[in-house]
């Protein structure tokens, strides 16, 4: 699926519960809340800045607002992302303690919004995700012969983490 065509399904898909944004990290598949998603952006240069949070790739300047971008594959213990012509950052925005965080997920490659329902989705089980990654994971999703480890995004940071990378910086 090209970016083209995702951009116009994130902007197509953003009403009820239950519709993910499913992206790949190696061979696994993965989802994130729709609602939680607000844009899907190809590879822009990243900034290095002083690790301040284990993952942190760096920050973009996304239309004057700096934003911090995380490589999901280090958070969830695999080996750093290569980049590639299917890399995307997606930039999702959450609460945490009392504020909002606006954070670039460096993610492999994004598949398509599925609707999942209350039926197709299991709670978390003991197996089937590594130690590193069970605690981000709050249910797996069934579609037809492929599962979708559903990413519970206020885990993917502590607070502690998220108070750091909240950035003010907006560029004039």
């Amino acid at each position: 699926m090209n970016r083209e065509t995702v951009s116009n399904k994130v902007g197509t898909s953003t009403s009820a519960t239950g519709k993910y944004m499913s992206f790949k990290l190696g061979a696994e598949e993965y989802g994130l809340e729709i609602l939680k998603v607000r844009e899907i952006i190809g590879m822009l240069p990243i900034t290095r800045v002083p690790n301040k949070v284990p993952a942190l790739r760096g920050v973009i300047n996304l239309r004057g607002r700096i934003i911090p971008v995380l490589d999901l594959r280090l958070r969830f213990g695999l080996e750093a992302a290569s980049i590639t012509e299917q890399s995307v950052i997606i930039v999702v925005q959450y609460s945490y303690g009392g504020g909002e965080l606006t954070v670039g997920l460096l993610v492999d490659e994004v598949l398509e919004v599925v609707r999942l329902s209350a039926e197709q989705v299991d709670t978390q089980p003991e197996y089937g995700t590594g130690a590193a990654t069970a605690q981000f994971i709050s249910g797996i999703g069934k579609l037809d012969q492929r599962m979708v480890f559903l990413v519970h995004l206020e885990k993917v940071l502590t607070s502690d983490e998220a108070s750091r990378l909240h950035f003010k910086g907006e560029t004039s």
